[in-house]
């Protein structure tokens, strides 16, 4: 049975005159946790972007659930959410405020217009505030008044919320300290709370440059110079592939 849920086909990207990814193939299938490793600069904001329809790739093409991206509605391109490095938070809105925004690619303007009013019922985005440990001291506060770790795990939050399938995070665990790293780490690989309420996405992509945070990833890819190195099982990784991507 084929359980491949994104799939990249000799993709290149070319920005000005900068060839940033290189014909690259790989198949993510339903389930998968991977890890993804290079330098700065090797290619793996660029591939996390092509895989999320962000960027368009200047060739080849993206598949998701087997149909090319371009054909997809605005709800089956939600079934991917992505945590930014840069966060993209909305600096003039609370921090509840920018959670509940993660429910907005399911919902509809009306939704959208209460949520900016305050009207919303925020009940849902203090609960994924909670699991990202924020303090509810913080709920109502603007985000540029928030410390970086704590705009780090809204960002995350946000993201947890939309219940989505796959999740893919460009350096998430920036700003926070060893033992919220250990925390939000947990979040992002586990699918079920005490509760056996679904509570992250099935299959996640993690953009790392730390490698002692490879456990509980299933699966490492490595990225240099817009090519794959290696797409291997995390238990399978040795120094000699490293030496390669470092």
């Amino acid at each position: 049975m084929n359980n491949t849920l994104l799939e990249l086909k000799n993709i290149s990207y070319k920005d000005e005159n900068n060839l940033i990814l290189n014909k690259i193939n790989l198949k993510i299938n339903s389930g998968e946790k991977i890890a993804l490793l290079g330098k700065s600069g090797s290619g793996k904001t660029t591939l996390l972007s092509v895989l999320n329809g962000t960027i368009k790739p200047t060739q080849g093409e993206v598949k998701l659930l087997n149909k090319n991206f371009e054909e997809l509605d605005r709800k089956q391109k939600s079934k991917i959410t992505t945590i930014w490095q840069d966060l993209r938070l909305i600096e003039d809105l609370s921090a509840e405020q920018n959670v509940n925004c993660g429910l907005l690619a399911e919902n509809n303007f009306y939704f959208a217009f209460k949520n900016l009013l305050n009207l919303s019922s925020f009940k849902k985005a203090h609960k994924f505030m909670q699991l990202c440990r924020l303090h509810n001291s913080i709920y109502d506060k603007k985000i540029r008044k928030l410390s970086g770790g704590q705009k780090q795990r809204v960002a995350i939050a946000r993201s947890l919320i939309q219940g989505s399938d796959i999740l893919l995070a460009d350096e998430p665990f920036n700003n926070l300290d060893p033992k919220l790293i250990t925390i939000i780490k947990n979040l992002l690989l586990e699918n079920l709370d005490k509760n056996n309420t679904k509570k992250s996405p099935k299959t996640v992509i993690v953009s790392l440059h730390r490698l002692d945070l490879l456990n509980d990833f299933d699966k490492v890819i490595g990225i240099k110079d817009g090519k794959i190195f290696f797409n291997i099982k995390r238990i399978n990784l040795k120094k000699l592939h490293l030496d390669k991507i470092y």
